[in-house]
């Protein structure tokens, strides 16, 4: 089983696999319906920005200040604006660094919502949040040019994101 707390990074010849969309599509007017009990979190400014707007305040936020490769500074201001002091992580592009699987983790350990500001990219960071995340626990990234996509922890897709991530290696960080 792939050792989760080690930074790794996807061989060039499996990328493929990981633009496979997780989940099921959901649609702004529908958060509201979803979100009933169990854990929330969001991946990405554009996600946690519509989530908030919309009076729910997830569990977890992700977010790297950009969208689709542009600043996207509007959800940093969001959390400014609340007064949110954001974890801070490096994770470098193309990466799950072990810094962001630690920050996830202790995250989900405590009582307390927590922003995890990425400094790098947060992509790949729904594998830790749907493989550490408690069963039940609704997780919500986006999709570039698609909208945002539901995932709900299960057993089954803990399986799925744990066999996706033996598809990574295990690798030194390096600084971006």
């Amino acid at each position: 089983m792939a050792d989760i707390r080690s930074s790794r990074t996807i061989p060039d010849e499996k990328r493929e696999l990981f633009k496979k969309p997780i989940g099921t599509p959901i649609h702004e007017n529908d958060l509201k319906k979803v979100m009933t009990g169990g854990k929330l979190i969001t991946v990405g400014d554009v996600v946690s920005l519509t989530v908030n707007r919309n009076g729910i305040t997830p569990d977890i936020a992700v977010y790297d200040g950009m969208t689709e490769r542009r600043e996207m500074t509007e959800f940093a201001s969001y959390v400014n604006d609340k007064g949110w002091i954001p974890a801070e992580v490096r994770n470098p592009a193309e990466m799950i660094s072990a810094d962001l699987v630690k920050t996830i983790e202790n995250a989900l350990s405590g009582s307390e919502k927590t922003t995890i500001r990425v400094i790098g990219e947060e992509d790949l960071a729904v594998i830790p949040c749907i493989i550490l995340a408690p069963i039940g626990t609704n997780v919500i990234y986006g999709w570039p040019g698609k909208g945002m996509m539901l995932v709900t922890t299960d057993s089954s897709i803990k399986k799925e994101m744990t066999e996706l991530l033996e598809q990574t290696v295990v690798c030194e960080e390096s600084s971006e």
